[in-house]
């Protein structure tokens, strides 16, 4: 059985909280974040390609953090998105999901929806868990 994690208790860093991310839901299987759109736009007003890599980047880090548990932390390898359509107001929620959850790395993959529910890009990301740093 997966718990779920407060999302007052995940830490999200400084670029996921100056783009206006909110955890909803984070698990190791399953992680959940919305984002607006209003200043995480392109010059035409359009949602940012790389505002969307940053959202799944940022579920997809969540849960595999979740996932490696204390002692251990989860770098990324390798992330891809494609974009679908395009967003140019309200918010974007992505829903970050489980592809590979091992004992050195986790892979998954991010769909991210605009409020009418259609997919605006699709990511996966790779992530390493290693020894976390000594603080």
């Amino acid at each position: 059985m997966t718990t779920t994690t407060p999302p007052s208790a995940v830490p999200r860093g400084a670029l996921a909280e100056r783009m206006g991310i909110e955890i909803l839901e984070a698990s190791p299987d399953r992680v959940v974040g919305r984002m607006p759109v209003e200043g995480n736009t392109q010059p035409f007003g359009l949602l940012h390609g790389g505002a969307s890599v940053v959202l799944a980047e940022t579920l997809g880090s969540v849960a595999a953090a979740l996932h490696a548990g204390g002692g251990q932390a989860a770098v990324g390898t390798e992330v891809n998105a494609t974009h679908h359509r395009s967003a140019r107001s309200g918010s974007v929620t992505g829903v970050a999901t489980a592809l590979h959850r091992g004992r050195r790395t986790a892979s998954y993959e991010i769909v991210i929806t605009d409020d009418d529910d259609r997919r605006v890009c699709t990511a996966r990301l790779s992530c390493m868990l290693v020894d976390a740093p000594q603080a």
